[in-house]
């Protein structure tokens, strides 16, 4: 269970944490299953001097590989795109170490059975030991050893306790490692896990030219990096494969065009003096907002987020500073708010699940009477993908009546800002204000037939969004060194 759990966090920078990656990597994780207890029963029965010890050696240097190899095999899988290549990254990262580990279920039961009276007691003892100590595993892993150590470092010890169980296994079983020339070729191979694990733990992966991490921290949502780009003198905030700020280092100013749209929000409302923002990013939106005189609460899953946006982006908070999940936190809010800027969607890995009726609902109670909730979404203008642009807007329009839509770029691929209200969202042609001026030319209706309603009960928007995620993932590919999607 750690090392499928583990699969997702090595996978993750490239695909995503989607429905695709816990699908194949579930997947990938029964085929090994079903390999490891057919291989696992034929090998005791018919290779005697076939041992624990060298299920566990081969476990354990198939493990130790994987850090070595992620990059290689990934770069190799990426042009299948997210589904294809998510499933046959984890097919040839995950199938060896996890058969191998499968395969002691049934030399086990086999070492323990004695006669047929008690085989159906062993066998069911030893999976219910095994069980056990996957839940025990699991949230250890979850809950503890992932935010405390790293995938890289836990990767590592696994590969190490693995080699040490089959040291002790090979040491206790005299009879069949009594000759040199059985115990010899172990030794070799624990010289080389040995090796491995201390250079793996001693020389993280080198960047390539052009880039500098300044921080990274591994959270249960994410592994969170905040990277310069010598090359085009800015300052990137990354989740696993998602941009969440990018600001000028000479400026400090954010490049990312929408934030500038969500950041004019008061042309629409004059007077606003209150918002909410979930989804914090390097926190740039709500600094905008601070300047045109507006105290902004702040909502952000991931601590690690939070605290790169405190200490690398200049964030200061300017209301109530919350880090939890807003479907959960929004529930123990008592204030209205003249904005709520909902920004969790960005192109990368996404929260479908704060995209729902339910939750837009939830949203709407907490917003004044003229309030406007304003939500950014990437998606295309035409062709593959138009469906999941509609789904937001009809989702939108199910919950408050007015919705207006802007648009970045005039490109099919862009940001769309939607604003949606109880009140009509209208700015005045007349006004000379170039921000206005711009908005209105950026203006952009939507044809919403094609859209479904997204609820709890059915929310098929990842499957929607493959293009979208695709397309993301190229342009992404192209401005970041491929060794950062590395673990």
């Amino acid at each position: 269970m750690i090392l499928e759990l583990l699969g997702t966090r090595i996978i993750a920078p490239y695909y995503g944490v989607s429905l695709y990656v816990w699908s194949s990597l579930i997947a990938v994780t029964m085929i090994a299953l079903a390999l490891g207890y057919y291989l696992g029963g034929f090998l005791a029965d018919r290779y005697t001097k076939f041992r624990l010890a060298h299920i566990f050696m081969l476990a354990s240097v198939a493990i130790v590989l994987i850090p070595f190899v992620s990059g290689p095999i990934m770069q190799l899988t990426n042009p299948l795109g997210i589904r294809g290549g998510a499933f046959l990254s984890a097919l040839l990262l995950f199938t060896v170490p996890l058969t191998a580990l499968a395969m002691v279920g049934p030399f086990v039961i086999k070492l323990a059975t004695h006669d047929l009276q008690g085989v159906g007691r062993v066998a069911g003892s030893v999976y219910a030991v095994s069980t056990i100590g996957s839940v025990i595993a699991t949230l250890l892993l979850g809950f503890y050893l992932l935010p405390m150590l790293g995938s890289r470092s836990i990767i590592f010890s696994l590969s190490i306790m693995l080699l040490l169980l089959a040291l002790t296994l090979m040491l206790l079983d005299k009879t069949s490692f009594r000759q040199a020339s059985s115990s010899l070729p172990l030794w070799l191979v624990a010289i080389l896990v040995g090796l491995l694990s201390f250079n793996g733990y001693a020389k993280p992966h080198a960047l390539g030219g052009g880039f500098e991490v300044q921080h990274e921290e591994e959270s249960v949502y994410g592994w969170v990096r905040v990277v310069d780009d010598l090359r085009n003198d800015n300052r990137l905030l990354l989740s696993d494969a998602s941009v969440l700020s990018a600001i000028s280092l000479k400026t400090g100013k954010s490049l990312l065009s929408y934030q500038a749209v969500l950041g004019g929000l008061p042309l629409f409302r004059p007077g606003a003096k209150s918002a909410l923002l979930i989804g914090l990013g390097g926190g740039h939106v709500a600094l905008d907002l601070k300047a045109k005189g507006l105290a902004t609460d702040t909502i952000e899953i991931d601590p690690a987020v939070a605290e790169a946006s405190l200490h690398y982006f200049h964030f200061k908070p300017t209301g109530d500073f919350i880090v939890g999940d807003a479907r959960y936190e929004i529930k123990k809010l008592h204030k209205n708010y003249d904005f709520i800027i909902h920004d969790c969607f960005t192109g990368g890995s996404e929260p479908t699940h704060l995209l729902t009726v339910e939750m837009l609902s939830e949203l709407r109670s907490l917003l004044t009477a003229r309030g406007v909730l304003a939500l950014n979404y990437v998606g295309f203008t035409e062709g593959e993908g138009t469906a999941a642009v509609a789904s937001v807007y009809k989702t939108l329009r199910a919950v408050l009546p007015n919705v207006s839509v802007f648009i970045t770029e005039k490109e099919e691929f862009t940001d769309f800002i939607f604003l949606a209200s109880n009140q009509p969202v209208v700015l005045d042609s007349a006004d000379s204000d170039p921000r206005v001026k711009w908005l209105l030319d950026h203006q952009y209706v939507i044809d919403y037939a094609d859209g479904i309603l997204i609820t709890d009960d059915f929310n098929p928007m990842e499957s929607m969004q493959v293009r979208k995620s695709e397309a993301y993932r190229k342009i992404f590919m192209q401005r970041i060194d491929p060794e950062l999607l590395v673990l």
